[in-house]
């Protein structure tokens, strides 16, 4: 590999390194300074450097910016008419006390198999947010347990759009490696939890002010309370906390309780909050409509042979279930719907547009962030960084199924995309599946395990999951990078034994 782009790649994690945790500027400004900084290292003109910037900012508030918008609206009414907490308890009986993690996880690894990750938890992230401020603390477990999760599926289960686009490129079956990546998901989902249970009382004490303070109102959540999350909130501290119902601690500690005297929602002034089945729907009826447009769009490519997409062209009886499933349009009728059936009719519609308006300005500095991220991935890209490290890994002697787990590591650490380092390793294993006397089947899943790696800076759902969270520096990494390199860690040997199987 050439020395250069190594130099560029090492000074570009450099300086966002050096200016998050040691000067007072934040991530956006350290994102942008980051893709300056390799551009030039690596050589590239300054001109397409500006290029390069502005077009991964761009790329990628265009796929998920306005998601991320209508989201946290969603997310914001569901908070103000108390329908999450609904969810929450709803979730809490179904699953029992100390199972929380599991439920979050599981929920999470269904969800992500439609939908892209950023989207989803962008959906289910308030009701991580509740069920925390019911059982008072494990937000941040229940946090990355969900994103974990996510995770999973997003990259081993098609059809989401990496692995699928991984297995039209390697030649290998669908059906088998629908079943192999939910079989590998079913182990590693114990990976995801125990991390997330280990990490996350020791994160929950530092976590971002604001961030705490909207999911647990007055209540700070020590590390006591977060270990309270597994063991049926023994650790709660007593006395009220400023949620939406208003309910006492005894109450909302009762995994399945419901109190029956009336009180009066505070946000909306109704004196009942809706029922956890119209608390559903908002966020239901999305995830159908997202589904439908997977699940329909993947019968057609496979009908028409283009599993890859390259050359796609949706058929018309596709169209229309492509146009209401795509997350915009989707999340639009969930916004919709949240707003004319959980709020009561007589909402002032000034204080309805207050609370979107509220909504929106918690996800602007996201959006900022989340923008930069793809800026500095395509100047990564740009700059070659990405081509050269996958050449260069590909001409090592390895066991066959490491050289595409490999490029897909390093092209997901240098760039930042988990379907680009799909996508890319499957190209450039692609010819090398012969020689290698490698199955088409391992190929694809070595390609989507490698690509889990060491989520950090360059990814934008590092981003979506470390601010919704409210980690910041370091702790972000030790939760969020921690968590996705500990699951691709764990592929490692399923990865050996699915080679010996196959």
């Amino acid at each position: 590999m050439d020395l250069q782009l190594i130099l560029a790649l090492i000074a570009g994690i450099a300086t966002i390194v050096v200016i998050v945790l040691a000067t007072r500027l934040d991530a956006f400004i350290a994102l942008l300074t980051a893709s300056v900084v390799t551009g030039i290292v690596a050589g590239q003109d300054l001109l397409s450097i500006v290029d390069a910037i502005t077009t991964g900012f761009g790329n990628t508030l265009a796929s998920i910016g306005i998601v991320i918008g209508l989201g946290v609206g969603i997310g914001k009414i569901l908070e103000v008419s108390g329908a999450a907490d609904s969810l929450a308890r709803a979730f809490l009986r179904a699953f029992g006390k100390g199972r929380e993690p599991w439920a979050m996880g599981t929920v999470g690894s269904l969800v992500s198999i439609p939908v892209f990750c950023d989207s989803g938890y962008v959906i289910m992230n308030p009701l991580a947010r509740s069920i925390a401020r019911v059982k008072r603390g494990g937000y941040v477990t229940l946090a990355l347990a969900l994103g974990c999760g996510m995770t999973l599926t997003h990259h081993m289960v098609p059809p989401t759009p990496g692995p699928l686009a991984a297995t039209g490129i390697l030649g290998a079956d669908i059906g088998s490696v629908i079943l192999t990546g939910v079989i590998f998901t079913v182990f590693l989902l114990p990976v995801v939890v125990i991390y997330a249970r280990w990490i996350g009382p020791k994160l929950e004490p530092v976590l971002n002010a604001a961030v705490k303070h909207d999911v647990y109102g007055s209540v700070t959540a020590t590390s006591a309370q977060a270990q309270g999350v597994e063991g049926g909130g023994e650790n709660a501290e007593p006395g009220s906390v400023s949620t939406i119902t208003g309910e006492d601690s005894d109450n909302s500690n009762e995994a399945g309780s419901d109190d029956e005297t009336p009180t009066v929602n505070n946000e909306t002034g109704a004196t009942k909050n809706p029922g956890a089945f119209l608390g559903f729907l908002p966020l239901i009826v999305p995830l159908l409509l997202i589904v439908g447009n997977t699940v329909s769009t993947a019968i057609d490519k496979n009908a028409q042979g283009e599993l890859s997409g390259d050359t796609y062209e949706p058929s018309a009886w596709v169209a229309p279930l492509a146009f209401l499933g795509n997350p915009v349009i989707a999340l639009m009728i969930g916004l919709i719907l949240a707003v004319y059936t959980l709020l009561p009719r007589v909402t002032p519609r000034n204080k309805v547009q207050n609370w979107l308006a509220d909504g929106a300005a918690s996800a602007g500095l996201i959006l900022l962030i989340t923008g930069a991220g793809g800026a500095f991935g395509m100047v990564l890209t740009e700059s070659g960084v990405g081509d050269a490290l996958a050449e260069a890994i590909a001409s090592i002697s390895l066991p066959a199924f490491l050289v595409p787990f490999l490029i897909a590591s390093l092209v997901r650490i240098a760039q930042g995309s988990g379907t680009v380092a799909m996508i890319t390793a499957a190209s450039v294993t692609a010819p090398l599946i012969a020689p290698l006397g490698l199955s088409p089947l391992v190929a694809v899943m070595a390609c989507t395990a490698g690509s889990m790696v060491f989520s950090y800076f360059n990814d934008s759902y590092f981003w979506v999951v470390t601010r919704f969270t409210g980690l910041d520096g370091i702790n972000a990494i030790k939760g969020w990078s921690g968590i996705t390199t500990a699951v691709w860690a764990g592929s490692i040997p399923l990865l050996f034994v699915l080679d010996l199987i196959v």
